[in-house]
C-alpha cells in the first residue's frame, strides 16, 4: 500500500511549500540524473552523444502514461509557446469562413498571445468567451461559442487563476461536431491527475514540466499530437525532427520522423531533459489515480479549513472533484500583502493579479498538518493586520 506523501523523494526546503503548481520541488532522481548527464560530458565530450541521440524519444513512453496517449504521439520538447506555434502552424488552416480561433477570457496569456498571432496572420480574428463571474468558465458558453466560423478552438485543462477542470472530453466531443480542431493546454494538470488525451480525441495538448512534473526552472515541455495528424509533415521543421536513421546524412531534404518526434526542431537541451528524466522517475510505479485521490482529498481539507477560519476569503475553486484541478484560489483585495506575509513567515504560496492568493497542496510531499498551519497563520494575519506592512515591491509574485 503507498502511503502518502512521498517526501523522501524530494529535496525538501525549510517551512511549507504550497507554490508547485508555479514550481515543483526538486526530486533527487532529477539532481542525480542532471549529475550522471554532466559526468557523461565531462569524460565523453563529443562521444557522448551516442548516449543523448534519443534521450527525447526514450521520455515518451513514461510522457504518454501521464496524459494518456501512444507513445508515437508525445515527444518532450521545446516550451508552451514554441510547440503551439509548431502545432498551429500544421494543423490551422483556415479555409472560407472557417478561419476564427476560440479561446477563453481566463486562458495563461501566452496562449491567447500565440493564437492573436496566428488569426494575425491569416487575416482571422481570435474569439474569445467571455467569464460569467471573472474567476470560471461555463461550459455552454464554449458550446454557444463553436460556429462554423471556428477552425481551431484551444483551451486550458485546469485555469490557471481559479483551478477549475474543464471537461476535455465532452468539449473535445462538441468542437468536432461543430467542425473545429481542438488543442488541449496541461500545464497545470499533467502530474497531478491521469489524462486520456488518445481516448476523448483531442487533436493537439501542449504542457510544461516544471509544475507538477518537478522538473526545473524551464525545463522542456510537451506536446501530443493525435496519430490521425501524423501524416502531416510540420510545417515549422528542424534538423532534430528529421528521422533520426538519416539525420546524419545532412541532405537538403526534410525526412520527418515518425508520430510526435518530428515536431522537434533544435538540438536538445541535454541536461535540462537529464532532470525531466530524473523527475519522472518518480511517477513510474504510481497509481495516478492514487494520485488524484491524494490531491482531492488535500484540496478539500483546504477548502474545508478556508470556510471555517477564513470568512474574509472567498474559495473561487470548483468544490465539485470533477471540476477541481490540483489547487485552491482564496480571493482578497490584499491577496499579494497577505502572498508577501506568508513568505516572510516561512510558507510560499502564489499570487496572481489583482486579488488571488493560490494554495497548491502537492499529492507527492504536501502534509495535512502543513495546511492546518497555513491557514493559522492567514488568520493571524488578517487578525493582526500585519501583512499590510509587508513588502510587495518584488516584481515576481
Amino acid at each position: 500500500m503507498l502511503v502518502w506523501p512521498r517526501r523522501e523523494l524530494f529535496a525538501m526546503p525549510e517551512g511549507i511549500y504550497l507554490d508547485g503548481n508555479s514550481l515543483g520541488l526538486m526530486p533527487l532522481s532529477a539532481h542525480q540524473a542532471v549529475l550522471r548527464r554532466l559526468g557523461e560530458w565531462q569524460t565523453q565530450a563529443v562521444s557522448g552523444w551516442d548516449e543523448w541521440f534519443g534521450l527525447a524519444e526514450s521520455l515518451s513512453p513514461a510522457l504518454s502514461r501521464l496524459v494518456g496517449a501512444e507513445p508515437r504521439e508525445v515527444i518532450a520538447t521545446g516550451s508552451i509557446t514554441a510547440n503551439l506555434h509548431a502545432l498551429l502552424a500544421t494543423l490551422y488552416r483556415p479555409q472560407g469562413e472557417r478561419k476564427h480561433l476560440l479561446a477563453t477570457a481566463l486562458d495563461f496569456p501566452t496562449d491567447l498571445y500565440a493564437m492573436q498571432s496566428w488569426a494575425r496572420l491569416y487575416g482571422a480574428e481570435l474569439k474569445v468567451v467571455p467569464s460569467r463571474d471573472g474567476q470560471t468558465i461555463h461550459e455552454d458558453d464554449v458550446r454557444a461559442a463553436l460556429g462554423p466560423d471556428i477552425a481551431v478552438v484551444l483551451l486550458p485543462t485546469v485555469l490557471y487563476r481559479s483551478g477549475q477542470l474543464l471537461d476535455v472530453a465532452g468539449l473535445t466531443q462538441l468542437a468536432h461536431q461543430a467542425g473545429a480542431l481542438i488543442g488541449w493546454d496541461a500545464a497545470h494538470s499533467i502530474g497531478a491527475m491521469p489524462h486520456d488525451f488518445h481516448g476523448a480525441g483531442a487533436d493537439f495538448a501542449v504542457w510544461c514540466s516544471y509544475k507538477y512534473l518537478n522538473a526545473g526552472p524551464g525545463a522542456p515541455g510537451g506536446l501530443f499530437v493525435h496519430q490521425r495528424h501524423h501524416h502531416l509533415a510540420p510545417a515549422l521543421s528542424g534538423w532534430w525532427g528529421n528521422d533520426k536513421g538519416s539525420q546524419f546524412e545532412m541532405t537538403a531534404q526534410f525526412r520527418p520522423a515518425p508520430g510526435a518526434a518530428a515536431y522537434q526542431q533544435g538540438t536538445p537541451p541535454v541536461l535540462a531533459l537529464a532532470a525531466l528524466d530524473g523527475a519522472l522517475e518518480v511517477f513510474e510505479h504510481l497509481d495516478l489515480a492514487a494520485l488524484r485521490a491524494r490531491s482531492l482529498a488535500l484540496t478539500d481539507l483546504l477548502i474545508e479549513l478556508a470556510d471555517q477560519h477564513l470568512l474574509e476569503m472567498r474559495v473561487i475553486t470548483p468544490r465539485d472533484h470533477a471540476r477541481r484541478g490540483g489547487h485552491v484560489s482564496l480571493l482578497h483585495p490584499e491577496a499579494r500583502a497577505l502572498s508577501a506575509a506568508l513568505r516572510t513567515r516561512g510558507i510560499i504560496p502564489d499570487y496572481r493579479s489583482p486579488d488571488v492568493l493560490r494554495l497548491a497542496p502537492i499529492a507527492l510531499y504536501t502534509t495535512e498538518d502543513e495546511l492546518c498551519q497555513t491557514v493559522r497563520v492567514l488568520r493571524e494575519l488578517l487578525d493582526s493586520g500585519a501583512h499590510r506592512s509587508a513588502d510587495v515591491s518584488n516584481p515576481v509574485p
